[in-house]
């Protein structure tokens, strides 16, 4: 049996995925007559749904409550992780080509309106 996330924990993308994946086995969702049947189709619902929660506590203003918002974002992320396990795509492979391609296709400029606000 797997060790118990704890709140501090930092995982990679795999191990993010390999614990979305024991999560998901350990309540039996990835049975053929689950309740919450594991289909990409479901799954990739479910991320545009939860999207759009992030998107709902900017819907009349700009106030940021930031463990809500990190939540839902995390609801997002957690229904990708979950898409790509059903899909057998190795997620973090994926980000890194993607990122590259996006690297060649947008060139750099120096932009100081927006500063990084990077959790450490």
């Amino acid at each position: 049996m797997p060790t118990p996330l704890t709140r501090n924990a930092k995982l990679t993308i795999a191990q993010l995925q390999a614990a979305m994946d024991e999560f998901v086995g350990s309540r039996g969702w990835y049975g053929p007559d689950s309740e919450k049947p594991q289909e990409p189709r479901n799954l990739a619902a479910s991320i545009s749904l939860e999207a759009n929660e992030v998107l709902e506590w900017f819907q009349w203003s700009n106030r940021v409550e930031p463990d809500e918002v990190g939540g839902e974002l995390a609801d997002v992320v957690l229904y990708c992780v979950q898409l790509a396990n059903v899909l057998g795509l190795d997620l973090g492979d994926a980000l890194s080509r993607k990122l590259e391609l996006n690297n060649s296709r947008f060139p750099e400029v120096e932009d100081q309106q927006w500063q990084r606000r990077l959790a450490s």
